[in-house]
C-alpha cells in the first residue's frame, strides 16, 4: 500500500486514549451481563414470584437466554451502523443500550407492584442488553485494529478480551463485596439493585467519553472515498463477496468461544459437581485464574504482531485439540486447589492464542466498509449458539452419564478452529517487522492483508 493511502499514524498518546475508551465501554457492558447471572439467584423470586425456587430460577434463565437470542440481531444491526455511520457512533450507542438495560432493571418494581409487567419490564431490559453486547464485538474490534499503530494492532486489540474478562471479575467482586456487607434478606429485597445502578451509572460515564474519542482514519478515508456505481455495502456485499473470510470467521469462532465458555463459566460448575470442591474454594480459583488469563493478553497480542497471527493461533489449536480431553479428565479428579488452579490456568493460557486475537484477526480479513458487520455478525452468531449452549450439553452430557463426551466435543469444536486457521492470509513475518520499524521496507507482498 503506498503511503498516500496510508492513514496518518496518531500519536500513542491519542491511540492509548481512544484504546481506552474502546474498552471501557466492553468492560462494562460485560460487567451487566455478568451481574445479571450472579444476581438473578436474588430477584428471580421478585419478578417471577410464582411455583418454587427452582421455577424461579429457571425462569430468570430463560430471559437470560433471550439477550443470547438477541445478540445475532445486534451483531448485524450495529455492525452495518458502523460501517455505515462511524465506529464512534456506534460504540456510542451500544453502550447506551446496555446503560438503559441496567437502568430498566434497577429501577424496575417487583410482581407484586405490577404484576406482570414485572417480568415483561425485565425481557425487554434483556433485549436492550443482548442488542448491545452482540453489536459490540464487531464495532470494538474494528474500531481497536484501525486506531492501532502498524505493528502494533494484535497487542492493542488484544485488550478487547482484558475488558471481557475484567467485567466479569468486577461483576464476581461485587457479589463477593455485597455478599458480605449485606444480609441474604437484604440482599433478596433491594441489595441485589445495586449492581445494576452501579453498571447504568457508569455506562452514561462511558457513553460521554466514547463520544470525544477520535474516529478512525480508516473510517474516515472510506466515508471520502467516492462510491461506485451500483456498489453494494452491508449483508449482500459481505455475502457475495467475501464469503471464504465469512466462513473463516465462523470457523475461528466455534473452537475459540466453546473453549472460552468452557474454561471461563462452566468450569467452576465442573469443579463443583465433578470434582467436589466447595463452593468458596470454587470462586477463589475462579478468580485467580481469570486475573493471570486477563494479563495473558496482551502478551500474546504482542507475539503475534512479532510472528504472525496463525503461529499464535496455531498454538491454542493444536494444544486445545491434545490437552482439552486429559486437563478436563485431571481436573474432575483433582481434590487439591492449588492444583487445581494450576490446570485452569494451563487451559486457559492456551484459550489466550485465541481470544487475545479474535479481534484483530477477524478484522484483518475485512475491508473497511463491511468490517464491523463481518466481525460481529458471525461472532454473534456463534456466541448465541455455540457459546450459548457449552453450558447446557456439558450438563445434559453428565446427566446422561456421559461427561466425557462433552470433552470430545470441546476438541472437535477447537479442529474447526484449527482448520478455519489454515485459510487465513496475513502479512509475512518481514511485513511485520517493517510495519514494527525493526526492518528495511520492501514493496508490499501480494499476500499481505493490510487494514484498507
Amino acid at each position: 500500500m503506498s503511503q498516500s493511502r496510508t492513514p496518518s499514524a496518531p500519536a500513542r498518546s491519542h491511540v492509548t486514549a481512544n484504546v481506552i475508551r474502546g474498552c471501557l465501554g466492553n468492560l462494562i457492558e460485560w460487567y451487566d451481563w455478568f451481574a445479571y447471572a450472579t444476581f438473578s439467584i436474588y430477584f428471580a423470586a421478585v419478578f417471577f414470584p410464582e411455583g418454587d425456587a427452582t421455577a424461579q430460577l429457571l425462569s430468570s434463565a430463560v430471559v437470560f437466554a433471550v439477550g443470547f437470542l438477541m445478540r445475532p440481531l445486534g451483531g448485524w444491526l450495529l455492525g452495518a451502523y458502523a460501517d455505515r455511520y462511524g465506529r464512534r457512533r456506534a460504540l456510542t450507542l451500544s453502550v447506551t443500550l446496555m446503560s438503559a438495560g441496567s437502568l430498566t432493571i434497577a429501577l424496575a418494581p417487583g410482581h407484586a407492584v405490577i404484576g406482570l409487567w414485572a417480568p415483561v419490564l425485565l425481557v425487554l431490559a434483556r433485549l436492550l442488553q443482548g442488542l448491545s453486547v452482540g453489536g459490540e464485538f464487531g464495532s470494538s474490534a474494528s474500531y481497536l485494529a484501525e486506531v492501532a499503530p502498524a505493528g502494533r494492532r494484535g497487542f492493542y486489540s488484544s485488550f478487547q478480551y482484558v475488558s471481557i474478562v475484567l467485567g466479569q471479575l468486577a461483576a464476581l467482586l461485587v457479589a463477593i463485596v455485597l455478599q458480605n456487607t449485606l444480609t441474604e434478606g437484604q440482599l433478596e429485597s433491594w441489595g441485589w439493585r445495586i449492581p445494576f445502578v452501579i453498571g447504568a451509572l457508569a455506562g452514561l460515564v462511558v457513553m460521554y467519553l466514547r463520544r470525544s474519542m477520535e474516529e478512525s482514519e480508516h473510517f474516515r478515508q472510506e466515508k471520502a472515498k467516492v462510491a461506485a456505481p451500483h456498489e453494494r455495502k452491508g449483508l449482500h456485499s459481505l455475502c457475495t463477496e467475501y464469503p471464504r473470510q465469512l466462513l473463516a470467521v465462523f470457523g475461528l469462532a466455534i473452537g475459540g468461544t466453546v473453549a472460552f465458555y468452557t474454561y471461563t463459566t462452566y468450569l467452576q460448575k465442573y469443579l463443583v459437581n465433578t470434582a467436589g470442591i466447595p463452593k468458596s474454594t470454587v470462586s477463589l480459583i475462579g478468580f485467580a485464574a481469570l486475573f493471570v488469563y486477563m494479563l495473558l493478553q496482551p502478551v500474546a497480542g504482542a507475539l503475534s504482531d512479532r510472528v504472525g497471527r496463525r503461529p499464535v493461533m496455531f498454538v491454542f489449536s493444536v494444544g486445545g485439540m491434545l490437552l482439552t480431553v486429559p486437563v478436563m479428565t485431571a481436573l474432575g479428579h483433582i481434590r487439591n486447589p492449588w492444583l487445581a488452579f494450576l490446570l485452569m490456568t494451563l487451559a486457559l493460557a492456551f484459550v489466550s492464542g485465541y481470544s487475545a486475537l479474535a479481534a484483530i484477526i477477524k478484522a484483518e480479513m475485512f475491508p473497511t466498509k463491511v468490517r464491523a458487520l463481518g466481525v460481529g455478525l458471525p461472532h454473534a452468531l456463534v456466541t448465541a449458539t455455540f457459546g450459548g449452549l457449552t453450558e447446557p450439553i456439558a450438563l445434559a452430557l453428565k446427566k446422561d452419564g456421559h461427561e466425557t463426551v462433552f470433552f470430545w466435543y470441546v476438541t472437535a469444536c477447537i479442529a474447526l478452529t484449527f482448520l478455519a486457521t489454515l485459510a487465513v492470509r496475513e502479512p509475512s513475518r518481514t511485513s511485520l517487522l517493517e510495519e514494527a520499524g525493526t526492518a528495511p521496507a520492501t514493496p508490499a507482498s501480494p499476500t499481505t492483508a493490510p487494514l484498507t
